[in-house]
């Protein structure tokens, strides 16, 4: 199985790169086996239970966990929109409303986008 990951906004990427070199490195490994297994253990990826179409990448590193938001797009298309330390047995609400609000404005900006394409090919 080939995935394609991809960042929407800035949270992830301002969470990721905000951390030490040595849990980059780990969240990396993470993401390799997100891109190339065919089948991803629930205990590192799994669907957010009352969420719509959100998945969480669970990483843990020394006595640290940390969760990466995503939703799919097109199949094999995962898009990470947020990212934080977890600090307690729940995931916060405030994370999971976020990464569907993100959520939605992907898709949003992705109609608009489609459709200024359309017009462009049209205008030719």
């Amino acid at each position: 199985m080939q995935r394609q990951l991809k960042t929407y906004g800035n949270y992830f990427l301002d969470f990721y790169n905000s951390l030490d070199a040595d849990i980059q490195e780990k969240i990396d490994w993470f993401f390799e086996i997100v891109k190339t297994a065919d089948h991803i253990p629930k205990k590192f990826f799994d669907h957010l239970t009352g969420s719509d179409g959100l998945f969480e990448i669970r990483i843990e590193y020394e006595s640290n966990i940390y969760r990466v938001l995503c939703f799919f797009d097109k199949g094999n298309l995962v898009i990470l929109v947020n990212s934080f330390q977890k600090k307690t047995q729940k995931t916060p609400p405030k994370e999971i409303a976020l990464a569907e609000k993100l959520k939605k404005q992907y898709f949003t900006d992705k109609k608009i986008d489609d459709e200024i394409a359309r017009n462009k090919k049209v205008k030719k």
